[in-house]
């Protein structure tokens, strides 16, 4: 059964730190392909994310001897990984949109074009994309300007993402609840 068939052409996973969200959206994923392309957005700039990187990694080696995900780093260039990658067979899993926020906003990129290129790019992957992300504005306010930009084009982004999904899900606890489910 194609993948197409069984996942909608955009999925929104949203959740707090260590909710979840990444076990669910590989669930998916794994449940509906025999391979998939897990496009990463994280970089190792210390000890505490190589050990996160490096608990992802194992993780997804257990599932069809390491031979069902086919990594592609992407930091910065989303929307061109997903453009290159979309064109395949494989479902996409993009984890996730807040860490590649945050290396936009040290880098400097402009947000707003960002975003315009990664929503063109959904729309045109010719296969099924999964996308996580945090779900940052439930906390406290951020004490710093940074801070609350962060939070706030978070919120935007996830919103922009949200409005153009076929499924979004919110998972508490590992519990996940589906916001929205198009057609």
């Amino acid at each position: 059964m194609s993948p197409a068939i069984l996942l909608p052409a955009v999925t929104l996973v949203l959740g707090g730190a260590r909710s979840g969200k990444s076990c669910h959206a590989e669930g998916l994923i794994e449940a509906a392909a025999p391979h998939a392309t897990y496009v990463a957005t994280a970089e190792s700039g210390d000890a505490e994310m190589m050990a996160r990187i490096a608990a992802h990694r194992a993780r997804r080696q257990e599932v069809g001897g390491g031979e069902f995900w086919h990594t592609v780093e992407a930091p910065l260039d989303l929307a061109s990984a997903i453009a290159e990658e979309a064109a395949s067979d494989r479902p996409l899993l993009v984890d996730c949109l807040t860490l590649w926020l945050s290396n936009l906003l040290l880098a400097d990129r402009r947000i707003e074009n960002e975003t315009r290129s990664l929503c063109a790019a959904l729309h045109e992957a010719r296969g099924p994309v999964a996308l996580v992300a945090n779900e940052v504005g439930l906390g406290l306010v951020p004490e710093t300007a940074l801070g609350r930009r962060f939070r706030d084009e978070a919120g935007r982004l996830n919103q922009e993402i949200a409005a153009l999904a076929d499924r979004v899900v919110f998972v508490a606890a590992g519990l996940p609840l589906v916001l929205k489910e198009r057609g």
